[in-house]
C-alpha cells in the first residue's frame, strides 16, 4: 500500500472515530499540495464540518493530529483555513526509492495465469487504399491501449479486422481492369497499397464524370444519376459475382489484395505495431449471414418486400438498420456480427474493445443492441473506444479525391525532419552512420507517436509535424533526450555503491522527482481505466520536466559526498527506468545515446 492509500485509510478511520462519519478509504479525496504551501498531500475538510459542528480550522487540526498519531510517515501537518496539508517524512521517500522505485518493473503488473483475455481491435484497414494519417492515430492508439492494459495486469490479445471485401474493394478492382493496362507494383515501382489506392481515386474520377454526363444529357437528378452510372452498376455486379464465388473475380481480388497486404506489412513494421490475430471480412461475413437468418427465425429481424433484411430499433430510440441488401449481399454490420461471435468463441474475452473513430458511434450502439436481441449475454462486453478525428493544418482528408496524408510519406517526412533537427542541435556528432540512421528513425517515430498520443483520445486533434519534433517542451524528442542524458550520467558514474541517508534532509527538487515517480502506479491504473495513453504521455513529460529541473540545480557526478552522490545516481537510474517503461507503453523507443 503506497503513502496516499495509507493516508486515505487513516483519514477514513479518523473521521469515523472523531465524528461518526462512515467513509471508505477510496472515497477520501487527496490532492497534491499547492506549491506555495508546505506539504505533500492536501485534504479538504469541508465535507466533515457539518458532522463535527466545529470550524473548518478546528476540524483540520483534529484530523491532522489523529492521522499523525496513526502514521509515523507523517512528519508534520499544517492547516490553512479548511485545507489540511500533510508533510511526508524524508525517510519514507528514501525507503520508497531504495525498496520500490529501483525495480525494473516498478509500476507494472504481470497478468495472472488464469486471466481472461481482453481483446483489442484496431487498424481495420480497407484493401482499396494505403494507410493514412487517420489510420496512424488508430494504430498508435490501439497498440498503446493494448500495452497499457497489459502493463496493469490484463492478458491482452491484439487483433485486426481487414475489410477485404465490399463495394469499395470492387471499385478499385474495376478501375484497374478498365484503366490499369496490366500495371503491377513491380512494373510501376509503387508499393502495392499505393498502387491499388490510385485506382480507387481513378474510379471516383470517372464515376463523377459519368454522373455529370447523365445529369446533363438525360436530365436525371443527382441521386438517380449516381445509382445508374455504368461504373457503379458494374461495381455492384462485381460484388454480387464475388459473393457467388465467380473464379475470375475472386482471382483478381486475391491478386490485388496480395499487393495491398505486402504494402500494409511494410507500414506496420515502420510504425512498430503488430497483431496476435488477423481476421478478414471475407471469412466472417458468412457467419454474419447465418446470424441474420437466425434473427429472422427468432422474429428479431424482418424482411421487406424487396428482399432486404432489417432490424427495427425504433423501440430503442434508434431507427431501422439494414443487415442484408435486396440482392442478398451483406453490409458492414453483417460481418461485424459474425466477427464478434467468432472472437467470443476464440477468446471467451472479458472485454471486446473496438478502437474506431467517433463517426462510428451509432454503428457500435446498433451492434451491441442487435447482439443482445440475438440472445448473446456477452453483448455488454462490447466496448467502443471512440476517438476523435485527426487533421492537418491544411484541413480534412478525403480518400476518394486522393487528398489523404499517406502514412509512409508522413514517416519519411518525419525522418528527414528528425535528421535536420538533430544535426542543428548537434545530437548526432558522436554516432556512427548506422547509429545516426537508427536515431533519426526513433526520434521521428517518437515525435509522431507522442504528439498524437498525448491528446485525449476522445478529442479531435490537429497534427503539426513541425511542432512535434522539438527537443524542448511537451514532445517525444524532449523525453527521449532526457532519457539519453540520464543514461550518460549513469554510465559515467560507474558502479553505484550502497547508500544510507537516514539523517539526510531531501532537497526540494529531489523530493519533487520522487513524488512524480511515486505517482506512476496510480497513474497507470487510472490511464488503463480510462483507456487513455494521454495520461501516460503527460506523466512521462512531468517526470522528465521534474528531472531536468533537479539536474540543472543539483550536482550529481560532481558531488563530493559519496553517499549523496550514490543516492542521486540511484534516483537517475529510477527515473530512466520509469521513462523507458512509460514510453514503451506508448510504443516509443528511448535512446541510450544522443
Amino acid at each position: 500500500m503506497n503513502i496516499t492509500d495509507r493516508l486515505s485509510a487513516s483519514v477514513a478511520e479518523a473521521v469515523g472515530e472523531l465524528y461518526g462519519v462512515q467513509q471508505a478509504a477510496a472515497e477520501v479525496v487527496l490532492q497534491e499540495t499547492r506549491k506555495e504551501f508546505r506539504g505533500d498531500y492536501t485534504l479538504v475538510v469541508f465535507p466533515y464540518v457539518k458532522a463535527a459542528r466545529k470550524s473548518p480550522e478546528a476540524v483540520a487540526g483534529e484530523i491532522g493530529a489523529a492521522v499523525q498519531a496513526r502514521m509515523a510517515e507523517v512528519a508534520a501537518y499544517n492547516v490553512i483555513k479548511g485545507f489540511l496539508n500533510f508533510e511526508i517524512a524524508d525517510s519514507y521517500w528514501l525507503g520508497f526509492l531504495k525498496e520500490r522505485a529501483m525495480s525494473e518493473r516498478f509500476g507494472l503488473k504481470a497478468a495472472a495465469a488464469d486471466a481472461v483475455p481482453v481483446v483489442v481491435e484496431y487498424s481495420s484497414p480497407n484493401t482499396n487504399k494505403p494507410l493514412h494519417l487517420g489510420h496512424i492515430r488508430n494504430n498508435l492508439l490501439g497498440w498503446s491501449v493494448s500495452q497499457l492494459l497489459a502493463a496493469t495486469g490484463s492478458r491482452v490479445k491484439k487483433v485486426n479486422l481487414v475489410n477485404d471485401r465490399g463495394i469499395h474493394i470492387c471499385k478499385s478492382m474495376l478501375a484497374w481492369q478498365r484503366f490499369g493496362h496490366g500495371e503491377t507494383p513491380e512494373s510501376s515501382g509503387l508499393k502495392g497499397d499505393h498502387l491499388v489506392g490510385n485506382y480507387y481515386v481513378e474510379f471516383d474520377k470517372h464515376y463523377k464524370a459519368q454522373v455529370r454526363q447523365l445529369m446533363e444529357e438525360r436530365g436525371l437528378d443527382e441521386e438517380t444519376a449516381k445509382r445508374e452510372a455504368p461504373l457503379m452498376v458494374e461495381a455492384q455486379q462485381m460484388l454480387k459475382r464475388w459473393e457467388e464465388g465467380d473464379e475470375e473475380v475472386r482471382a483478381l481480388w486475391a491478386k490485388m489484395n496480395g499487393w495491398v497486404y505486402a504494402g500494409f506489412d511494410e507500414t506496420y513494421a515502420r510504425l512498430g505495431v503488430g497483431f496476435d490475430k488477423v481476421y478478414y471480412e471475407s471469412q466472417t461475413y458468412l457467419l454474419g449471414k447465418e446470424l441474420v437468418q437466425r434473427g429472422l427465425e427468432m422474429g428479431v429481424l424482418f424482411r421487406k418486400e424487396d428482399g432486404s433484411v432489417w432490424c427495427d430499433l425504433t423501440g430503442d430510440g434508434l431507427d431501422q438498420k439494414l443487415l442484408l441488401r435486396k440482392d442478398g449481399t451483406s453490409v458492414y454490420m453483417t460481418q461485424d456480427l459474425g466477427t464478434a461471435l467468432l472472437r467470443h468463441r476464440d477468446f471467451g474475452a472479458e472485454r471486446l474493445i473496438y478502437v474506431v473513430g467517433n463517426e462510428q458511434d451509432y454503428h457500435f450502439k446498433v451492434l451491441k443492441l442487435i447482439l443482445a436481441k440475438l440472445g448473446f449475454g456477452w453483448a455488454d462486453k462490447v466496448y467502443h473506444l471512440s476517438y476523435g478525428m485527426v487533421e492537418l493544418p491544411s484541413g480534412k482528408m478525403k480518400s476518394r479525391e486522393g487528398t489523404v496524408v499517406d502514412a509512409d510519406d508522413l514517416i519519411d517526412e518525419m525522418e528527414r525532419t528528425a535528421e535536420a533537427m538533430s544535426s542543428e542541435h548537434g545530437k548526432n556528432e558522436e554516432l556512427g552512420a548506422d547509429e545516426q540512421k537508427h536515431l533519426y528513425h526513433i526520434l521521428a517515430l517518437g515525435a509522431l507517436k507522442y504528439f498524437i498520443l498525448k491528446v485525449d483520445p476522445t478529442k479531435n486533434m490537429l497534427f503539426n509535424p513541425a511542432e512535434s519534433i522539438d527537443f524542448n517542451g511537451n514532445t517525444g524528442p524532449f523525453i527521449q533526450y532526457t532519457h539519453a542524458r540520464i543514461r550518460s550520467i549513469v554510465r559515467k558514474a560507474g558502479q553505484v555503491e550502497d547508500w544510507t541517508l537516514a539523517d539526510r534532509q531531501l532537497g526540494e527538487k529531489e523530493r519533487a522527482v520522487l513524488k512524480v515517480l511515486h505517482a506512476l502506479p496510480a497513474t497507470l491504473e487510472a490511464a488503463a481505466a480510462a483507456y487513455s495513453p494521454a495520461m501516460v504521455a503527460n506523466y512521462a513529460y512531468d517526470l522528465a520536466k521534474a528531472f531536468n529541473s533537479f539536474y540543472q540545480d543539483t550536482p550529481i557526478l560532481r558531488e563530493a559526498d559519496a553517499q549523496l552522490k550514490a543516492f542521486r545516481v540511484s534516483l537517475c537510474i529510477a527515473v530512466a527506468q520509469a521513462l523507458k517503461n512509460t514510453m514503451e507503453i506508448l510504443g516509443i523507443e528511448v535512446p541510450e545515446k544522443m
